[in-house]
Order: C-alpha cells, then structure tokens, then sequence
C-alpha cells in the first residue's frame, strides 16, 4: 500500500502527489515510448495517440513485473514540447488513481532516440510485501 502524503508548506501538486511512501519490492519500468509489439510507431505526430500507446506499454510492463499502476509511486515524463502535457495527462488519468496520483516529474527535452517520437514515460512501481 502506498502513502500519499501532502507536505506542509508546499503547495499542492497540479495532478501529481508530492511524496509518495511505500515498502515492499521495488518494480523499475524503463521509459516507454510509443512503439507497438512490432517495434512501429504509433501515432506519429499525435501525442494523444503517442501518450495512449505509452500508458498501454508501461500497463505491459508493469504487469510483467507483477504490479500495477495502483502501485506506482512515481513517473517521470520526458517531452519534447511541454505544450503536450495535456495529452499525456490526459492519457494517464485513464490509468492511474487521480484522487491520490503518483509522484511525478516532467522534464522537456530537446530530442528522443526517434525524431518522430514525442515522449517517453518511466515508473517506479512499489509491491507489497
């Protein structure tokens, strides 16, 4: 079971929780990016369908680890425009507990290993024990 625990003296977080505290077998899931079973782009050009094709990749994932999104304490978003945010928001409140979101940070960068790709997601997912 995690904990979301809202720091004083820091204001609340825009659809993520600040610290985030669990115990139990650590699950490291790489960055996922937008790429189908066959290693095809999805979605080129569209980061609704690139964010949607992510959050299927990292629930993949996570399965493989035994966990799921329920258990993810923390993501990281790696974008090349921040402008994009929205989507991917968009595409990971289809998966993750809104009311008690995991960690998260967002940080735009100048390019990924494709340049048809518009982000790449990681997460650190907590068992219990």
């Amino acid at each position: 079971m995690l904990d979301h625990i809202p720091p004083d003296g820091v204001a609340p977080g825009n659809g993520y929780s600040h610290v985030v505290v669990g115990e139990g077998r650590l699950v490291v899931i790489s960055g996922q990016v937008a790429l189908d079973a066959k290693g095809n782009v999805v979605g080129e050009g569209d980061a609704a369908a690139q964010a949607r094709q992510v959050f299927e990749n990292l629930q993949r994932c996570l399965a493989a680890g035994g966990a799921t999104f329920a258990d993810v304490a923390k993501l990281t978003y790696y974008v090349t425009d921040i402008a994009v945010l929205p989507e991917v928001r968009a595409a990971r409140d289809a998966y993750v507990d809104t009311a008690r979101p995991p960690a998260s940070t967002a940080v735009q960068v100048a390019a990924l290993f494709r340049p048809e790709l518009l982000l790449e997601v990681e997460a650190l997912a907590i068992l219990p024990w």
